[in-house]
């Protein structure tokens, strides 16, 4: 059955293996233009020639998208690192001395993590067990630094422990309602950092090519990102089935292959991070989807008002309900 496709250009992330690659033969029998997003170059490769023999008229071209290289890494990371702090600083009045250090870990079940030790520091992990995506530079960055959990606990400390001496606010239990907002700003921080088309044009001018990877492509990147970003609750949905006994661990693992388009690596990276912090997860897409409906009423949707309202949030004892005020 024709589906109309011919000429249509779609994306397959992850289309040099399994289902992806079943999926671009799929659409290659339509005939369409295709763009294979891929870990491993090399894989998609091998598909495209699959394609080109089957003779169908379908164009296929293949995206590298991980930088593998550790010294390319550390490149992209602190070259991310600068422009969320220097874009932070224009909008937010940090206090002197406010620093963190960067360091390199394995064996873990979460990608990023900040480790907040007072005194407006902070330790920043970042686990490299797995290829490290383009896009993550500046999600590591902004997430766990400027301006997000680092900003977040220098603001605390400075507005509400320091200067309104209340010390209950220097730490916060992880299970907490306060972690919603803490990871709802996180991630809604990188949209306020990097509004619009500013990322893109950020990420194609600096860190494609300190990557090494084809700058030409980080729209079509981009726009296989965005989609995939539309699965985001279906994570939700497979940890809430595993903890409460309705699925096993490889089953839910291969529920987030499937609806939540992760590759298999990162799918068991995942039920790990289940495991270890069960409902924690909805605090990343929930959380973010309610800072970001508050700050947005609260700019009243004038972008040139957005970072107040945020910085706002990040340096108040808000907690979630208060969202919906």
């Amino acid at each position: 059955m024709k589906l109309g496709l011919k000429g249509k250009h779609v994306i397959v992330t992850g289309g040099g293996t399994n289902i992806g690659r079943a999926i671009v033969h799929g659409f290659a029998a339509e005939g369409s233009r295709i763009s294979i997003a891929e870990l491993v170059p090399s894989q998609g490769e091998i598909v495209a020639a699959e394609v080109a023999a089957m003779d169908t008229g379908a164009e296929v071209n293949v995206i590298a998208t991980d930088v593998t290289d550790p010294e390319k890494v550390a490149t992209m990371i602190e070259a991310a690192i600068a422009e969320c702090r220097r874009r932070t600083q224009e909008h937010v009045e940090l206090p002197a001395g406010e620093r963190f250090t960067v360091e390199y870990v394995t064996d873990k079940s979460w990608s990023g993590y900040n480790w907040y030790q007072g005194g407006f520091r902070s330790l920043i992990q970042v686990n490299t067990d797995l290829p490290i995506y383009i896009d993550r530079a500046i999600d590591l960055a902004c997430h766990e630094g400027y301006p997000g959990h680092h900003v977040y606990n220098v603001l605390l400390e400075q507005h509400l422990v320091r200067e309104r001496g209340w010390p209950e606010f220097s730490v916060y239990a992880l299970f907490s309602p306060q972690s919603l907002i803490a990871e709802g700003t996180a991630n809604y921080g990188i949209e306020v950092a990097f509004p619009n088309e500013e990322r893109l044009a950020f990420e194609r001018e600096v860190l494609f090519p300190a990557a090494g990877l084809d700058a030409s492509r980080a729209t079509e990147y981009y726009q296989v990102q965005a989609l995939v970003g539309q699965l985001d609750y279906a994570g939700n949905e497979a940890a809430r089935r595993y903890l409460n006994g309705e699925i096993d661990r490889a089953a839910a693992a291969d529920w987030l292959t499937r609806y939540a388009m992760m590759a298999p690596e990162r799918a068991e990276q995942r039920t790990r991070f289940f495991d270890q912090y069960r409902s924690y997860v909805i605090n990343y897409n929930l959380g973010k989807d309610l800072v970001a409906a508050f700050v947005e009423a609260q700019s009243l949707g004038r972008p040139e008002h957005r970072w107040t309202a945020f910085a706002d949030l990040l340096a108040s004892p808000r907690l979630p309900s208060g969202l919906r005020d």
